[in-house]
């Protein structure tokens, strides 16, 4: 049928809401993005899209053509997913998504043992603390701590993560150990920056919720160097557990307040919906359950949260 190789270039344009973004996305030139809209445009006599200078939007026209031709996607990619989902042995390249300090200390030294169990499937994996959209960016899956905000995607429970407040034994025995939560204001109080909450901490202590408002001399936005900080005695900061833990069972860091517990959060692989599960992306869904799942992960088992 004339017109099916248009509709991956339509699906782009109208999801990116423009023609570089669209290009990276299928792996081509701006201009060839642009040339290709132009001539589906002249072939059906009916613009699609709205250029500005800012960015591209759908007409009427193209809001019909793109409801049509997300059907049709899913559709080729339903017939791809089946005929894979008979084959026995996984195959094809693995698109993952993962935050980027859990990515590098759990999921990275866990990718040669895949690769050797699946010799069939390549790994592209993407270490970035922002949310990143499956759909847009082309993922296959992605490991995500929190809440699941899209319906067209499915998650499932991985492990538990625990926050812990933390510091230096050395920064206590210069500054004190706090006794309360508002003790902390006389404390170099460091940020995570990439936290959904890092304006404010959320405290139980024996049921009561308490809420602070850190303030320190550093905030940033990758776990790793927040606790290369911590460790080094410049203030105290809160850190997810999977960061934190062998730190904690050496004695390098020491909790405070821990009679004050930190929201936890779980840790799941999302994916998108389909009646088809590709074979590769279940088998990393099962490797990665094997050597991080459980309701006890690995890097909780020597310290106690």
């Amino acid at each position: 049928m004339e017109g099916m190789g248009d509709i991956p270039v339509v699906v782009a344009v109208a999801e990116t809401q423009g023609f570089a973004a669209a290009a990276r996305r299928l792996g081509v030139t701006k201009s060839a993005v642009s040339k290709r809209i132009t001539q589906i445009e002249r072939r059906l006599g009916a613009q699609l899209f709205h250029r500005s200078t800012r960015n591209v939007s759908l007409t009427e026209a193209g809001e019909h053509f793109y409801t049509h031709a997300v059907r049709a996607q899913e559709a080729a990619q339903e017939a791809e997913d089946s005929v894979l989902a008979l084959q026995e042995a996984p195959k094809g390249c693995l698109r993952v998504n993962v935050p980027m300090a859990f990515g590098r200390l759990h999921v990275a030294p866990l990718i040669s043992g895949f690769l050797e169990r699946y010799p069939g499937v390549s790994v592209d994996m993407v270490m970035d603390d922002r949310v990143a959209d499956l759909f847009a960016d082309g993922f296959d899956l992605a490991l995500r701590g929190g809440t699941l905000a899209d319906s067209a995607l499915v998650a499932r429970k991985i492990a538990p993560l625990h926050n812990v407040l933390v510091a230096g034994p050395e920064y206590l025995q210069r500054h004190g150990v706090p006794e309360t939560v508002g003790d902390l204001r006389l404390h170099n109080c460091l940020q995570y920056s990439f936290s959904r909450d890092f304006q404010e901490w959320v405290f139980n202590c024996g049921g009561e919720v308490q809420t602070f408002r850190p303030g320190g001399s550093y905030s940033v936005n990758n776990g790793e160097a927040l606790r290369e900080a911590i460790l080094g005695g410049t203030g105290i900061g809160r850190l997810p557990t999977f960061t934190a833990g062998p730190y904690l069972a050496a004695g390098r860091l020491v909790r405070v307040l821990p009679h004050c517990l930190l929201p936890s959060q779980t840790l799941y692989a999302i994916y998108p919906e389909r009646r088809y599960l590709p074979a590769k992306v279940r088998v990393f869904i099962d490797f990665i359950l094997e050597h991080l799942g459980g309701e006890v992960p690995p890097w909780d088992r020597d310290c106690s949260v």
